[in-house]
């Protein structure tokens, strides 16, 4: 249920308190700084590589060591900090069957006022087992890539009901494999600027305009690009149970060496808690971006459909799902065709909670990708059961 944790965490950046600068922190991470879990268990992976042919299987042997730090070092201040290692063995992988994977995290959140904040965050990810595979690379070929995300967000209320935030995030990729790295490592910039107004106590009104650089570090007069985003929407806020937020407008694209572009944009997310560790959460966005094959493609115009659900079956047992699909459209260079691909991933787990520190959770993915382009398709399916201890 990888998808669905990413959903979940990169809701909590975004909807931030005004005052209280805390994000949510987990019940077993409550009440202390420092804190630690130890995850071990057991996958079967039907397609390690994501090949669209000569799938390559192996049961996946995992343990994974977590540190986490969280305090309020003022009352304006809280900062938190963590490191998780991964490793992963391979009963049935080329060369090395042993990898390990590092994720590094940590943030800093300062009220300046009570209307006044500042949140920077930043992650740091050494992946040798990747969760999402790229589709159209070569056949079995490793996708172990290094990112960093840095996230920056200043929010100020000049008037009592007018609100202004400035954005920022930094994107890069660095891939371990040259042929891989050579075509696809890059670093996506992206700053905002937005006004919200509340129009009533639960709805404000928001226009927003944002600015993309898309910078690869080889062959960039080819393939970098730039945007200007403008956008309007709202966002509603009925207690803690009913949430929603849309974003429609549009983007225009500006290629080097390549034809420009003016196309739609949209963001529409809602959420309702309908009981404790109990809700149902969907969306559509649409938009431009970015492809696994530069040499032949620009880009691609997705539409993304999500859907999220978790369900207190009882007081110790939790079921959660998820279901993207994205159907898009893959934006050809001059002298090749447009192709059509839908890309759909699924998730499945039940989790059982017997202590406040013990979890086990069995789960399944599947991934699914159906293209006009032969070797861009892809099928995966994941299977497991995993234990996790907090202390």
């Amino acid at each position: 249920m990888r998808f669905l944790c990413a959903c979940i965490a990169a809701s909590l950046f975004f909807a931030l308190p005004v005052w209280a600068v805390y994000a949510p922190i987990p019940e077993q991470e409550q009440g202390k700084a420092f804190s630690a879990s130890l995850r071990g268990g057991f996958s079967y992976d039907s397609n390690i590589f994501g090949a669209p042919t000569n799938e390559i299987h192996s049961w996946v042997y995992s343990v994974a060591p977590r540190l986490k730090y969280n305090q309020s070092v003022t009352d304006q201040l809280f900062v938190s900090a963590g490191y998780e290692l991964d490793l992963d063995y391979f009963d049935n992988r080329p060369g090395t069957k042993a990898l390990f994977s590092h994720l590094l995290d940590g943030r800093a959140a300062y009220a300046f006022s009570p209307v006044t904040t500042l949140d920077l965050s930043d992650t740091y990810d050494i992946s040798k087992n990747p969760a999402a595979l790229l589709a159209g690379a070569p056949v079995n070929t490793n996708q172990s890539y290094k990112s960093n995300e840095f996230d920056g967000r200043f929010q100020t209320s000049p008037l009592p009901k007018a609100g202004v935030a400035l954005k920022f995030r930094s994107l890069n990729f660095r891939y371990d494999d040259n042929f891989l790295a050579g075509e696809l490592d890059r670093t996506e910039s992206l700053f905002g600027l937005e006004g919200t107004y509340a129009v009533l106590p639960e709805v404000k009104a928001a226009a927003e305009y944002r600015y993309q650089d898309i910078h690869y570090d080889t062959a960039g007069g080819t393939k970098n690009k730039g945007s200007n985003f403008f956008l309007a929407g709202a966002d509603y806020a009925l207690g803690k149970q009913y949430t929603a937020s849309a974003r429609v407008g549009f983007e225009q694209r500006h290629r080097d060496s390549q034809r420009d572009t003016t196309a739609p944009y949209a963001e529409l997310s809602g959420k309702y808690d309908y009981a404790d560790r109990s809700y149902v959460s969907a969306g559509y966005a649409y938009s431009l971006e970015e492809v696994s094959d530069v040499v032949t493609y620009t880009d691609e115009k997705v539409n993304q459909f999500f859907f999220n659900v978790q369900h207190a079956v009882s007081a110790l047992i939790v079921a959660s799902a998820s279901l993207d699909y994205e159907p898009a459209v893959l934006e050809a260079r001059r002298g090749f065709h447009n192709a059509n691909e839908d890309t759909t991933r699924a998730g499945l787990a039940l989790t059982y909670l017997p202590t406040k520190n013990w979890s086990i959770t069995a789960s399944y993915d599947y991934d699914r990708v159906s293209s006009d382009v032969k070797s861009r398709e892809l099928t995966r399916h994941r299977t497991g059961l995993s234990a996790t201890f907090s202390f």
